[in-house]
């Protein structure tokens, strides 16, 4: 399928979503269980989705599966073999697909709003919206509705987007606003987002950081030891700036060199040609298709690891990287030191001179890089799945208690 398919594709369902507003036949809700409270997940990313929102809800998921509950996950389609198998097998996880969508319209359309009828007939007590969407008539429903809001770049920053991309976005999110019973925020900083943008009292807003999936607590064999490199994990988009990272090396010792990880997209070929006109090829490396259980082991070869975004709703490949023993240096402008805590550095995401300081002052050998990574580990702790998961059941028991 060729980009423009896509792209037409992508629309084609956002315009689904914005004009779908009919209104549902509210049937009454089926008795609860008295033994376990049972959520119900939009698992659209979960099973296509291979980083970002993907990885949030299938980590989110795994977490919750140790507790309690009857966990429910409803996406369009099966989805990709292996991110839907990243997901525990328990006896309390189930997966739902639609029984009569079978186009890319039908499955639109049922996620906007027919999942509702399904939710109904499931005994949801209480559906979490992991992507910062909610279906249509959740609240009409009777059905307790939380939803995640992960960030609100698109109202903050719309010029990283195609314009009816951004004004469909923020139809949606204000449409769920409306519909949700509460709101998840994955940082203070898209929390204060949500109060400007939707003038939403924070009492209706909890934040509930993400946790770090589990395989980068884990001791890795490094990916390679031949040469020294800071790492860098991401979309190679605008927004993410790696460009910085990258004229930094200019005042960095010449055997150090930069590894990115992440999807390619047009701003990738300006990186690239940056790279060609400056005769940085032997010291840049773009990577992408890095698969999940590759990825640890380029952490663990690393001196650094650099995110030098513009703005994140959090930023969860910094607390990976720590996990993994990495000091890390990013940039200010949004939660990124939310994320990284007091003991990584911050410079501006326009200051090249300040990032190959900073980048200097934790490689190898520098004066208190050990003691910034340990006091870094400590302070991630706060995002470990348990905490987590526990934080998120509480919200959910809150709900059903107040339906």
């Amino acid at each position: 399928m060729n980009a423009k398919v896509i792209k037409n594709e992508h629309w084609t369902l956002n315009i689904v979503h914005f004009f779908v507003t009919l209104p549902l036949n509210c049937d009454v809700v089926m008795s609860m269980s008295d033994k376990n409270t049972i959520i119900g997940f939009d698992a659209k990313r979960i099973v296509r989705n291979g980083t970002g929102l993907g990885s949030y809800g299938r980590t989110l998921v795994n977490d919750l599966a140790a507790l309690p509950l009857q966990l429910h996950l409803y996406a369009p389609d099966e989805g990709r073999e292996d991110l839907r198998t990243q997901v525990v097998k328990r006896d309390n996880v189930t997966f739902h697909f639609p029984e009569r969508a079978s186009t890319a319209l039908g499955k639109a359309l049922w996620r906007s709003r027919g999942i509702v009828t399904d939710l109904r007939r499931d005994g949801i007590q209480v559906f979490h919206g992991l992507s910062g969407e909610l279906p249509i008539g959740i609240r009409k429903s009777g059905i307790k509705s939380i939803v995640t809001i992960h960030d609100l770049i698109f109202l903050r920053h719309p010029e990283y987007y195609h314009w009816l991309d951004s004004r469909i976005y923020a139809w949606k999110f204000r449409r769920t606003i409306k519909e949700a019973d509460h709101i998840v925020a994955i940082s203070e900083c898209t929390k204060r987002d949500i109060m400007e943008y939707a003038l939403v009292d924070s009492s209706k807003i909890t934040v509930v950081y993400q946790s770090c999936a589990p395989r980068f607590n884990v001791s890795a064999k490094p990916a390679d030891t031949s040469q020294r490199y800071i790492l860098s994990v991401g979309s190679i988009e605008e927004r993410k700036n790696i460009l910085l990272a990258v004229k930094a090396l200019h005042w960095l010792p010449e055997e150090v060199n930069l590894v990115i990880v992440g999807r390619h997209t047009k701003y990738a070929d300006r990186v690239t040609d940056y790279v060609k006109a400056h005769h940085l090829e032997h010291r840049v490396s773009l990577r992408h298709g890095v698969t999940n259980e590759e990825l640890p082991a380029l952490y663990a070869g690393a001196e650094a690891f650099v995110y030098p975004s513009r703005y994140e709703g959090f930023g969860i490949p910094v607390i990976e990287a720590i996990c993994c023993g990495l000091p890390v240096v990013a940039c200010t402008g949004s939660c990124l030191e939310e994320a990284g805590g007091p003991h990584s550095l911050y410079v501006s995401p326009d200051d090249e001179r300040g990032m190959a300081n900073a980048l200097s002052s934790v490689l190898k050998g520098s004066d208190g890089r050990d003691q910034r990574i340990a006091l870094s580990r400590d302070y991630v702790r706060r995002f470990e799945g348990n905490n987590i998961a526990n934080q998120m059941a509480e919200l959910y028991n809150y709900l059903k208690v107040e339906s």
